[in-house]
Order: C-alpha cells, then sequence, then structure tokens
C-alpha cells in the first residue's frame, strides 16, 4: 500500500481521485469541550486539499438526528477551523435541495449508529444515489461505524439487537465486507471470518478502534491509526482456509 498525500486530493480537479475513509473511533476526550475531532478525521479532511475554511458536510442520521450531538460535533469542528454543515432528515429534510447541498462540500462525514436505519432513510430520500455523484465528483467520503461500514457491502451489525447479525445492503461502492470496532467484540470477527468463509463476501477489511482505513477508487491504500498498538485487518480465503492478515498502520501526528 502506497502512501497518500494531500496533494493527490481533491485540489487537482474534481474527479481526478476518489477517496473513502472507513473508521472505528475518530472521536477525542476534548480540552474545551466534550469531544473533539481526532487525528483519523483531520486526514479525511486534509485529503480534500480545502483551502480555507474547510466545508464538511455531517450526517446523524445513523443516531436518529439528535441535536445535542450535532450541536457538539459542530462545536468540535469549529475548534479545528472547519465548517459542520448537518444534513438531517428527520422528521424531513432541513434543506430545499440536499443534493445541490452535499455537492458544495469539501468532506462528507457520517457519524456511527444504526447502519440499517441510516441506509433505509437515505435510499428513501434518495441520498445514495446523491452520495455516489458525490464520490465520483472527487468529494471526499469518511465516517466513523456505521459510516464506515456503509460504503462497503455490509458487515456484521448489532442494528438489529444485542446479537450480531450479518448485513449485506450496503452501498458498495467498496466490494468488501467490513468489520468496525474489531477486537472489542470478537464475535464480530467470528462473523466476519464465517461471511468471508461461506462466500458472502469474498474479502474484508475491518478496523480496530483508532483505525482508519483509506481507499483510492475502490483499492484499499493505507491504513492509518491515531493511537499505538492497534491494526486493521484483511480477512479472505486461501485455498480452503479463511486467513486474517495483520496490517500495520502509519501512526498520525496528533
Amino acid at each position: 500500500m502506497a502512501g497518500i498525500g494531500p496533494d493527490q486530493g481533491r485540489s487537482q480537479e474534481l474527479g481526478t481521485e476518489r477517496y473513502i475513509v472507513g473508521t472505528s473511533g475518530a472521536y477525542h476526550a476534548g480540552r474545551r469541550t466534550d469531544w473533539e475531532y481526532g487525528p483519523l478525521a483531520a486526514y479525511a479532511v486534509e485529503l480534500s486539499g480545502a483551502e480555507g475554511r474547510p466545508q464538511i458536510g455531517y450526517l446523524a442520521t445513523a443516531s436518529g438526528d439528535q441535536k445535542a450531538r450535532i450541536a457538539e460535533r459542530a462545536e468540535a469542528a469549529r475548534l479545528r477551523g472547519w465548517q459542520l454543515n448537518p444534513l438531517t432528515t428527520f422528521m424531513m429534510p432541513n434543506v430545499e435541495d440536499p443534493e445541490e447541498y452535499l455537492l458544495a462540500q469539501d468532506v462528507i462525514w457520517v457519524d456511527g449508529g444504526s447502519v440499517v436505519n441510516l441506509l433505509a432513510v437515505w435510499r428513501e430520500h434518495g441520498l445514495d444515489q446523491i452520495m455516489r455523484t458525490a464520490w465520483e465528483k472527487g468529494i471526499v467520503l469518511a465516517g466513523v461505524s456505521a459510516g464506515s461500514m456503509c460504503w462497503h457491502a455490509g458487515g456484521a451489525t448489532d442494528s438489529f439487537g444485542p446479537e450480531l447479525r450479518p448485513y449485506t445492503r450496503g452501498l458498495a461502492f467498496l466490494p468488501y465486507g467490513n468489520g468496525v470496532h474489531y477486537g472489542v467484540n470478537p464475535l464480530r470477527r467470528q462473523l466476519i471470518g464465517e461471511m468471508v468463509a461461506d462466500g458472502t463476501f469474498t474479502e474484508a477489511y475491518s478496523s480496530e478502534n483508532g483505525i482508519g482505513l483509506v481507499y483510492r477508487g475502490t483499492e484499499l491504500a493505507e491504513v492509518v491509526s491515531d493511537r499505538p498498538d492497534v491494526y486493521g485487518w484483511h480477512t479472505r480465503v486461501e485455498g480452503d482456509q479463511v486467513v486474517e492478515d495483520r496490517l500495520t498502520p502509519r501512526r498520525l501526528p496528533d
């Protein structure tokens, strides 16, 4: 995997590169606020090549557009020098034209929660197609947890209840399974392995907390981290065995 520099991003020309950054954990305890955006989110913004005050399209659909969460994220963005532009759908979209709104952003950041509910709402509002247009235009797509899995073919989710279940209705911009919070719950690793073994996914990429998976186009280009001793994982079939390759990340500056 080759390293990626910000000069390869959207600052060249729209559409020259397409980036997706899927993370498990991108928020840190704040010094002046409850939460701050950490290095993983900052790297997604860096890849956009945005100059001046980056415009961040923010979606908290997976958590039901909670006003308190949106306010916290907006304050965290302010501390980073970013402009957070929330797109909400409850009870109705908060803007007249969601497509025009999202296509004006440098980065689209999707927060965590229920990936099942997230994508059900997006599909009803046509946001799934808008996201593809944004990606093809060169806007960086990124997010945490459900905001990582949504770009993939699917993964292991607790959206249906406490017991993890397979989910295969992701947007599939990235044609892989995606394991989030890998290592926190060993059952996530087990279920991802089973889904690769039975052919649900031909392969899967997973992130421990503190890991970001960076895709250029549809290929994994880099694994990055915001802390030591965490890893990404590539699950695949070799012969008749399921194999996990540990992916050592590049540590991002704080």
